[in-house]
């Protein structure tokens, strides 16, 4: 078994030499942060999802028929609206109310209670939204470890969705990237951002962008710093891929350099 990784980020992960009749069950994650570490996260991916701004905390982007929530940018459909992105503000907050935490009221509904990007706009001053925005800008610990939870759970389900012959390669890149801090960093941010890859319906002419196809569309490195930046300019081309490939009529291509430039974090030592 590969020694144990000891870093002020770390995920501590099983041998990358799990038989293939083994792989779908046996490798986990432990991702162990301290609270100011966790903090640190936080206002990371918050930074990179809205600059920071408790205003980007209640958004709804121009062509999307969802808000997205939080520094996490979680997803909430209304009624009735179907998309092809995994939905997370529901999880959020049902994992927020387990750790007993007490979201306002609004956070509850099954269901994103406004049904328009104009509608969200003109209510976007009402004590509804603030008192949610406030609550979200005051919870940042919770969040991160929700998305933190996410990212443990990750692993396993990438390993169990890929092709046998792309196993090994998926984990011994998984462990590369996890040696270094802004490596852990990365894989936290990248599942939340962009998912797991596994969702057939995350998809764009059959190709997914999510963390697995990252990690398989690495080059080979041979660790730390090295590894850490092939796994940014993976996250680039697999997103450039998205764009080439996505509905014209979404425009995804005005999104490229602000993805970009949250890639290029993963690349940066901290």
């Amino acid at each position: 078994m590969k020694p144990f990784f000891f870093l002020p980020i770390f995920l501590v992960v099983t041998s990358c030499t799990v038989p293939m009749a083994q792989t779908t069950a046996a490798p986990t994650t432990q991702i162990q942060l301290s609270q100011a570490e966790r903090t640190k996260v936080a206002k990371k991916i918050w930074q990179n999802e809205s600059a920071g701004k408790i205003s980007g905390l209640t958004a709804w982007n121009e062509g999307e028929n969802f808000p997205s929530l939080g520094i996490g940018h979680f997803i909430w459909y209304p009624r009735g609206v179907q998309g092809p992105f995994t939905e997370s503000f529901p999880q959020f907050i049902q994992y927020a109310v387990s750790k007993g935490y007490r979201p306002p009221a609004v956070a509850l509904n099954k269901d994103c209670p406004w049904v328009s990007r104009t509608q969200f706009k003109a209510i976007f001053e009402t004590r509804e939204l603030v008192e949610l925005r406030n609550w979200l800008a005051s919870n940042l610990t919770v969040q991160a470890d929700f998305i933190i939870a996410k990212s443990k759970a990750s692993l396993g389900k990438m390993l169990s969705a890929a092709p046998a012959s792309d196993r090994d390669r998926v984990l011994n890149n998984y462990h590369k990237v996890a040696t270094t801090s802004n490596g852990t960093y990365a894989l936290i941010d990248y599942v939340n951002f962009k998912g797991e890859g596994i969702n057939p319906k995350e998809r764009y002419n059959g190709q997914g962008w999510g963390l697995l196809q990252v990690l398989q569309g690495m080059a080979e490195t041979s660790g730390g710093q090295a590894s850490a930046a092939e796994f940014s300019r993976s996250a680039k081309r697999a997103l450039d891929r998205r764009i080439a490939n996505s509905p014209s009529s979404r425009g995804e291509t005005r999104w490229r350099a602000g993805w970009h430039n949250r890639c290029d974090t993963y690349a940066r030592p901290f």
